[in-house]
């Protein structure tokens, strides 16, 4: 049962992000996500968020960790959609920025932002918040550093279309930094819901977002026509005392289902049937359950004449044949 689960559930996936990630302009109107409703949700997380959360907390600093790499800095940085208030207090005058602007298309989670700027220890970074949609960027072009998001872009309808706006927004040479979640978060309750939507109602509908997968992510940037692209992808074990815990942690974060094609709510009998499904299959021997939530990394820059470039195709002075022979031979 356990087998099957999961490979209808992977088929699944694979189905909708297939049709997210391939669209042609034919179909560019496809829409995969309520916005409107994760509008609404993003709103009820802003009075639900933890003062502190680890998880996203960890994906902040890991994010932003990046900046320490590079040797210039980023006066003016736009942060939009995701964790926006752990980009806040994760930033610590990292990356030399000046100049903060902090976006949402929740008015209370901008608001909150906003609230707490004055606990926080950035007082030399002018900040400024506005309430805009990450597929629709209200930002002009060559006007940004710096442009982050933190698990915030996998919601959108057109991910690569937004990661376009944002490579136009960046001045040459601009940085841009993201992570989403990828195909394997929440794993274990995708099997638990897949479970006992089959045993209670005889088939399965989507009840999770389709996500990326680590070898989408690299395609992505080059669609989107960043240059040095860079992936990778971190995986984090979160556990909880039940299900239900783990789905009001979601609810905080803003992550519970706005898919346009799915009932609005889970039966409740299917509801309980996952929740024991999930504990009976998943828990630890101290009654707790875990909870995957894998996160991809991807870094891209504008282009600039000043970056490596490849040599072109054919240029090579040696092949590899003569690097097996010099190299290979005493292995």
């Amino acid at each position: 049962m356990r087998a099957c689960a999961k490979l209808c559930r992977r088929n699944l996936c694979r189905l909708w992000w297939s049709s997210r990630l391939y669209c042609t302009e034919n179909s560019s109107k496809l829409k995969i996500f309520d916005r409107n409703l994760k509008r609404r949700q993003r709103d009820r997380a802003a009075w639900l968020m933890r003062p502190n959360d680890s998880l996203l907390d960890t994906v902040a600093e890991n994010l932003l960790d990046r900046l320490e790499d590079c040797k210039r800095t980023f006066p003016t940085a736009l942060c939009m959609g995701g964790s926006l208030e752990a980009i806040m207090r994760s930033i610590r005058g990292r990356g030399g920025i000046e100049k903060l602007i902090m976006m949402d298309a929740s008015y209370d989670m901008v608001k909150l932002c906003k609230e707490s700027e004055q606990d926080l220890p950035n007082k030399n970074v002018e900040t400024s918040f506005i309430v805009a949609d990450e597929e629709f960027l209200p930002v002009n072009e060559c006007s940004l550093d710096l442009v982050i998001s933190s698990l915030g872009l996998h919601w959108t309808n057109d991910l690569p279309g937004a990661m376009i706006q944002s490579r136009l927004a960046l001045k040459p040479d601009g940085l841009f930094l993201a992570a989403i979640f990828g195909g394997e978060t929440l794993k274990e309750l995708r099997i638990a819901c897949t479970v006992a939507q089959m045993e209670r109602e005889g088939g399965i509908s989507p009840r999770l977002s389709p996500l990326a997968q680590v070898r989408d992510a690299g395609n992505l940037l080059t669609r989107a026509g960043f240059t040095l692209p860079g992936v990778d992808m971190d995986e984090y074990t979160v556990r909880y005392d039940s299900a239900l815990e783990l789905i009001e942690h979601l609810r905080a974060m803003g992550e519970t289902n706005a898919l346009l094609q799915s009932s609005k709510f889970l039966k409740r009998d299917t509801a309980l049937a996952t929740a024991a499904v999930y504990e009976s299959m998943f828990a630890a021997e101290d009654g707790t359950i875990p909870a995957t939530f894998q996160v991809i990394y991807m870094t891209g820059w504008r282009e600039h004449p000043s970056q490596q470039k490849a040599k072109a195709r054919g240029s090579a002075t040696i092949s590899f044949k003569d690097i097996q022979k010099e190299f290979g031979e005493g292995s």
